[in-house]
């Protein structure tokens, strides 16, 4: 229980779920109906994501000089269906000298540009990448020479080699586990990042590099190393999801492993290509607990070009089939990458996928029922939450009821309402709530300890504070139905 000048509030834990049944109370009435909002809201765990930087830079005017970054990302954060800003960058890129962070410049931009306009910022940090090569490695400049370096071929039609770093070596673990520690000091817990990912093996770090070899010596190396790296990860941060990549582990460096492991510890998933993933990604994804968020991308039309689109027999663009894709497998966010103007004539001329994963992407939340129960003595509010989103709730879900001076609080278990359901709480009411205005309102745990308000998603009225406004039953009022 806490307690202020002005509120008292009762931390109820977790909430009586069901069963609910008719023998249980002295009376009933269903005091509060909510119907499906048809505009888009705005809560933490989804939404659709704009890059400030991915594996190739800033946007296409940004890396011709024709716009600067701080421009690019304006750009970004203005347009009016984006909810997260995004960095992926190189480990060089925050790194550039021992024992402290150098983040590059597109950093602060982001941060900033996310503060005036009320977004949230993620970010993925690549231990290596194929974009820099050959003139340079995604690895910061002060540890070649400090790190083995493997060639590991090159692709067909190419003429160089790619290099991958020995992510075994003493050198790198060491870097690496300076490099998490100083991510975590500086972002685990800021209120403005939504997610991290997962830093991993490889090509973007996606987990993979393609059809070239790894640079272990074998198998029981790889998949102890990128367990341990990926244990440093989990455990340093507390208070930030994280996402894993669900790339299947073709490079053989124990990525089933890793991914199993982080999703036990309640991580996220990932994909970078809804379209060309392969059977086993969807299934992961399309499958996973209902607490587990999902980030999608995918990246082969990235530049919205508008004059190379096609269409299929019922007329959809491959970009809408791409983005309704993230739908199918019950996906919280979509990247929509990096080009402003492009995105925006695009969603001028068709509107219908983006708008359309503005309106069910991730989770939507309403009270279905509400329900005033005479019980033990006192008055019990069943609450009925419909979920009319296509993902679970990333987290514990949190409801709250206050007349102004005592606020009750208490937690769904984890993931509920799952999507096209309903779930059922309950909160026991002090003797003194009856006939008078409560309001109900809702917070995310996404991570213990860490909470975020949502906002309802129902087409009734709510209050400026995002609360509904639930007026209580009296016991002398004669409409109260008991055993029917």
């Amino acid at each position: 229980m806490e307690s202020g000048a002005s509120r008292e509030t009762v931390d109820l834990g977790r909430l009586y779920q069901g069963p609910f049944q008719i023998e249980q109370d002295d009376g009933w009435f269903t005091i509060y109906m909510a119907t499906p909002s048809a505009e888009p809201v705005r809560n933490p765990g989804m939404g659709l994501i704009a890059y400030a930087w991915e594996e190739n830079g800033p946007s296409l005017q940004a890396r011709s000089g024709n716009e600067t970054i701080e421009e690019h990302v304006e750009r970004l954060a203005k347009l009016p269906f984006v909810d997260v800003l995004y960095i992926r960058c190189d480990w060089r890129h925050v790194q550039t000298e021992p024992g402290r962070l150098n983040l590059h410049p597109i950093w602060e931009a982001t941060l900033q540009a996310a503060e005036r306009h009320g977004l949230r910022v993620a970010f993925r940090v690549q231990l290596s990448s194929p974009n820099p090569q050959p003139e340079r490695l995604a690895m910061p400049d002060f540890l070649i020479g400090q790190v083995p370096l493997v060639n590991i071929g090159r692709f067909e039609g190419q003429d160089y080699d790619y290099w991958e770093p020995r992510y075994d070596h003493p050198a790198f673990r060491a870097a690496f586990r300076e490099l998490n520690g100083l991510l975590a000091e500086r972002f685990d817990g800021d209120p403005r990042i939504e997610f991290m990912d997962l830093m991993m093996y490889g090509f973007w770090g996606e987990g993979h590099t393609g059809d070239l070899k790894n640079p272990f010596p074998d198998y029981a190396a790889a998949e102890h190393t990128f367990m341990a790296m990926t244990r440093e990860q989990v455990e340093r941060w507390r208070k930030t999801p994280i996402a894993v990549n669900t790339q299947p582990d073709i490079s053989q460096t124990g990525n089933r492993t890793v991914r199993a492991y982080a999703m036990s510890e309640d991580c996220w998933v990932r994909t970078d290509s809804i379209i060309l993933d392969e059977p086993e990604q969807i299934e992961i994804i399309a499958n996973r607990a209902p607490w587990t968020a999902a980030v999608v991308e995918d990246g082969y039309y990235r530049h919205f070009k508008l004059d190379q689109l096609k269409f299929d027999s019922a007329n959809v663009d491959v970009i809408a089939n791409s983005m309704l894709h993230a739908l199918d497998i019950g996906g919280n966010y979509w990247g929509l990458w990096t080009e402003a103007e492009a995105i925006a004539r695009y969603h001028e001329r068709y509107p219908h996928a983006i708008e359309t994963l503005r309106r069910r992407l991730g989770y939507r939340l309403r009270p279905a029922w509400i329900w005033q129960r005479k019980r033990i003595g006192t008055d019990e509010l069943v609450i009925a939450l419909a979920n009319d989103g296509v993902s679970g709730v990333p987290g514990a879900l949190w409801l709250e009821a206050t007349d102004g001076t005592t606020s009750l609080r208490g937690k769904l278990d984890k993931g509920s309402p799952v999507p096209g359901k309903v779930g059922m709480a309950s909160l026991t009411l002090p003797q003194h709530w009856r006939d008078i205005e409560v309001r109900l309102s809702l917070r995310l745990e996404m991570k213990p300890g860490v909470f975020k308000p949502v906002q309802w998603a129902c087409a009734q009225r709510t209050e400026a504070d995002g609360s509904l406004a639930i007026r209580l039953k009296s016991h002398a009022d004669t409409d109260w139905r008991c055993g029917i």
